[in-house]
């Protein structure tokens, strides 16, 4: 199925004490371009987080939120640090000695010196975590990706009516291209009629300058490779994914034919079609690059 590159994906989670929010949105890009924002604590996991990513996705600046709440209250615990305390009680005592004051030092005073009672906070169960992020995370990449495929068949069906004005396009080109020659040769004909009067006009050298005149404007080999390039086109669109590409190089030589038939026509009518051709094979183009 053909998928966009543009999507958007969203899940939260949350188990026991913790909860977790995950967030992306993609553009086109020619490559897989990844920034992840997130919580320090979640760091650790950004290469399973890429990893896991390029399984949803093959192409596309994807930009991926997510936050993290720890919404336990046992996640920090006191600590003591006696020999802080010891420090401080022989400094007090020694004080006392030099100055001959009265040391009325008392635990609850003690205490409240700096870092002699310290919160440390407890290390996380990173298994733990990563179960919890990584299902979040697949809950969002699976939204994300069905919101790309519901954009990809849009752009599907809007290629595939584009191509049905192509080949509308091509039928014209193939129909009024055998009546230039012949209508090159009624003017021909008038013109040396005009010209020579009563004089025999050779028919050989009408033929052959008519002949040399359909072979300079002649797009048949255009147009057949135009038609073939169309259906390669749509069966492309049939294949599952990751044809972004593929389709993006079949436009440029359909446009590459386009150029030509514009270059050959000698008719303002096919001119025109020639225009209209390249004026919506570049339409087709622009709507392929936003195909993964």
């Amino acid at each position: 199925m053909i998928k966009s590159m543009t999507g958007f994906g969203r899940c939260e989670i949350q188990k026991e004490s913790r909860k977790f929010t995950v967030e992306l949105k993609s553009v086109n890009h020619r490559y897989l371009d990844v920034n992840i924002r997130m919580p320090k604590k979640l760091n650790f996991f950004e290469t399973s987080i890429r990893t896991l990513l390029k399984s949803y996705a093959n192409r596309g600046k994807v930009d991926i939120f997510i936050v993290y709440e720890d919404l336990s209250q046992t996640k920090a615990a006191v600590k003591y640090n006696s020999a802080i305390a010891a420090e401080y009680l022989k400094y007090l005592k020694q004080m006392e000695e030099e100055f001959g004051l009265e040391n009325d030092i008392r635990i609850s005073t003690l205490s409240r010196y700096p870092e002699v009672f310290t919160m440390e906070e407890q290390g996380e169960d990173e298994e733990e975590l990563w179960n919890g992020l990584k299902e979040t995370l697949e809950g969002a990449f699976t939204q994300f990706v069905e919101t790309r495929k519901t954009e990809g068949e849009n752009l599907k069906k809007d290629i595939l009516a584009k191509l049905n004005v192509l080949e509308e396009q091509i039928s014209f080109i193939e129909e009024r291209s055998p009546q230039i020659a012949a209508e090159y040769r009624a003017k021909l004909e008038d013109k040396m009629k005009e010209l020579l009067a009563d004089t025999k006009i050779e028919e050989s050298r009408i033929a052959a300058e008519v002949i040399l005149f359909a072979d300079k404007i002649c797009t048949d080999e255009e147009v057949v490779r135009l038609k073939s390039h169309i259906r390669h086109m749509r069966s492309t669109l049939e294949e599952k994914e990751g044809v972004g590409r593929k389709l993006d190089f079949i436009a440029q030589e359909m446009n590459r034919e386009a150029n030509t038939i514009l270059s050959k026509a000698n008719d303002i009518e096919i001119s025109d079609r020639a225009i209209g051709l390249k004026t919506e094979i570049e339409k087709i183009r622009e709507q392929i690059q936003n195909i993964e």
